[in-house]
């Protein structure tokens, strides 16, 4: 009986454990990376069920709110996205081991008009037989998909599968809405990394619909910096709202610390703002506050006029 009982539940552990760890991989056509693709979704609409009908693979829900699609394209044809670490190269998309696409982000937003709107972005990262995302300095491939509703149906009016992958371990951080015209709306992405008990430093990213495609316009160093015994600092941005109709001023105000590291294994110079830089060279602490405007010039913002500097507690 006790006999019994023992494989009984050496029995179950194993089915478990396989039910766990046994992802496989769907087949599905190469149409699903066609951006003009027709999808009407019926009210009520749901982000998962309409993802699985952009990536058709199959369905899986781990623990841990561990909801993904599995599935490959041996008939895709890999394209080159930029990964924004800058550490293993661009992807090359859909993966040649196949593909894990989650759902990031399912974001309403109604304009002026009254017209409403979905934007769903997509997590894209290498097919994992456990279902895990792995790679310290391997972004989220982010993809983007937008909705608007008419009656009880909602239209797709752009697909993306894929634009730019960001964020450590696989996984992008989750976008932000912003207007940034009238009845203009885009994404903001703040990727942030570091090594191993290193610093993590910051971007800010600005996703537009720009020539019929998401892209990225904005990219802001310095945004952030955390995990350091000796400096830190972070950002926060409004939309200069004047007389531009479209892609409007950005005002980022970056506020922190710096303290001179004391040069141990855990406490190593951090990587200034050049306007920092001539400070640090002098003093051995001090806060300060920078102020910069990005206006869009040509097909990608930039930085406007010199930055203001404030400095306090200076020693």
């Amino acid at each position: 009986m006790r006999l019994s009982y023992l494989n009984l539940i050496f029995l179950v552990s194993t089915f478990c454990l396989a039910q766990q760890s046994d992802v496989q991989l769907k087949n599905v056509n190469d149409t699903i990376l066609n951006s003009k693709r027709v999808l009407k979704i019926a009210e009520p609409f749901d982000g998962i069920k309409t993802m699985q009908k952009l990536f058709p693979g199959k369905l899986y829900k781990l623990e841990d709110d561990n909801t993904f699609i599995s599935w490959n394209c041996k008939a895709c044809k890999p394209t080159a996205y930029l990964d924004v670490n800058g550490v293993e190269g661009d992807q090359m998309f859909p993966y040649q081991d196949g593909v894990a696409t989650r759902l990031l982000s399912n974001i309403d937003y109604t304009d002026s008009k009254g017209n409403q709107f979905k934007l769903l972005t997509f997590n894209h990262s290498v097919y994992d037989m456990d279902g895990l995302q792995t790679g310290r300095f391997s972004g989220g491939l982010i993809g983007v998909a937008k909705f608007a509703k008419n009656g009880k149906v909602w239209e797709m009016r752009s697909f993306q599968p894929a634009v730019f992958a960001c964020g450590a371990f696989s996984r992008a951080p989750q976008p932000k809405l912003v207007e940034i015209g009238e009845d203009q709306f885009a994404l903001t992405v703040v990727h942030s990394n570091g090594g191993p008990g290193a610093p993590y430093s910051g971007f800010l990213y600005l996703l537009v619909g720009f020539e019929g495609k998401y892209q990225l316009l904005m990219e802001v160093d310095y945004y952030s910096l955390f995990n350091s015994p000796s400096s830190d600092w972070s950002s926060s941005f409004t939309v200069v709202k004047d007389n531009k109709k479209f892609f409007r001023d950005f005002i980022v105000t970056t506020t922190g610390s710096y303290k001179k590291a004391k040069n141990t294994e855990d406490d190593f110079e951090v990587d200034l703002p050049k306007e920092l830089a001539q400070m640090a060279k002098t003093k051995k602490q001090f806060d300060f506050e920078i102020v910069r405007r990005f206006s869009l010039k040509g097909k990608f913002y930039k930085m406007t006029g010199q930055p203001i500097l404030k400095f306090s507690k200076v020693k």
